[in-house]
């Protein structure tokens, strides 16, 4: 299976970049990329640079088509799920995603139809906690909506929770067109949180965010060539690293790897790098090479 976690971001600006602009939900002056990780591995499978007023999903059918027609050209048999919060809830994205034989958990923003007709689980969770205000206590459910821009209903899945020492509850709305359990659907959702990580990473390791060009093509070629430079960091973590190393974002594993003290004797038939005996890491650095030495490349 290949899950498409989309999201959105923000790149500060400080000068007059061309396409720059102020961005409300971000309340900066910025441009605003939209991103498509791989959910599983953290790859980047595509990316774009966009006008800093450009809605969330502005362009995601289009930015979105490529890696549908990739995947079901070249393979046909792998499952694909698309997973993004409220801001790509749009019928289009839905329609693309049936029309392309793509599952999808989408987040819907509260209002005054879902609320109603999750009165029941409402009610439910405030019968469960009428003698315990403390404790934290959640219910799941689902139903049918059709919003006014819809074509025709859609399933809704719904988690209602009391956080612990407190007294409101909180609903959470998923739009999907898969069939499992609700309480499996919602978890499977909130699980995009990793997805922060994967552009903390990016942003803060491999300086996605370096768009100090006037030029906007200037700043999406740059901005593509640090997304390069991510996947391969990663694929290398993930095909290499030993696997107490693996876990480390990129900065650690610089410090720990790539950025100690050696010293590099040549003769005529070796390259021999020659570590300090006291440095903390030289079995992990030593492990790496021998994975590296493993790796049975397939080139066609």
């Amino acid at each position: 299976m290949v899950l498409f976690d989309l999201d959105s971001t923000l790149f500060e600006t400080y000068g007059k970049q061309e396409g720059e602009a102020f961005n409300f939900h971000y309340r900066a002056r910025g441009y605003h990329p939209l991103l498509c990780y791989d959910g599983m591995t953290g790859d980047l499978l595509r990316a774009r640079l966009r006008n800093g007023s450009d809605y969330t999903s502005t362009g995601v059918c289009e930015f979105m088509q490529p890696l549908f027609d990739e995947y079901l050209n070249d393979y046909p048999d792998i499952a694909l799920l698309l997973r993004g919060d409220s801001g790509f809830a749009t019928p289009d994205l839905y329609k693309q995603c049936e029309s392309n034989g793509t599952s999808y958990v989408i987040r819907l923003k509260e209002n005054k139809v879902l609320r109603v007709l999750a009165a029941e689980l409402d009610a439910e969770l405030a019968d469960m906690t009428k003698d315990n205000y403390m404790d934290y206590a959640v219910v799941y459910g689902e139903f049918y909506y059709q919003a006014g821009s819809w074509d025709y209903p859609r399933r809704v899945v719904c988690k209602i929770e009391k956080p612990a020492g407190q007294f409101v509850r909180m609903p959470t709305f998923i739009v999907t067109n898969m069939e499992s359990d609700s309480e499996l659907l919602i978890k499977l959702y909130c699980k995009r949180g990793r997805m922060e990580n994967f552009i903390k990473e990016g942003k803060n390791g491999f300086d996605f965010a370096s768009v100090s060009s006037r030029l906007e093509i200037v700043n999406a070629n740059r901005f593509q060539i640090h997304a390069l430079t991510y996947n391969i960091f990663n694929w290398f973590r993930r095909l290499v690293l030993p696997e107490e190393m693996s876990r480390h974002m990129v900065d650690t594993i610089r410090l720990k790897l790539i950025r100690i003290a050696a010293r590099i004797v040549r003769s005529s038939r070796y390259i021999i790098f020659k570590l300090c005996s006291s440095c903390p890491y030289k079995d992990m650095f030593y492990k790496t090479l021998d994975n590296i030495r493993g790796l049975r490349p397939q080139l066609e």
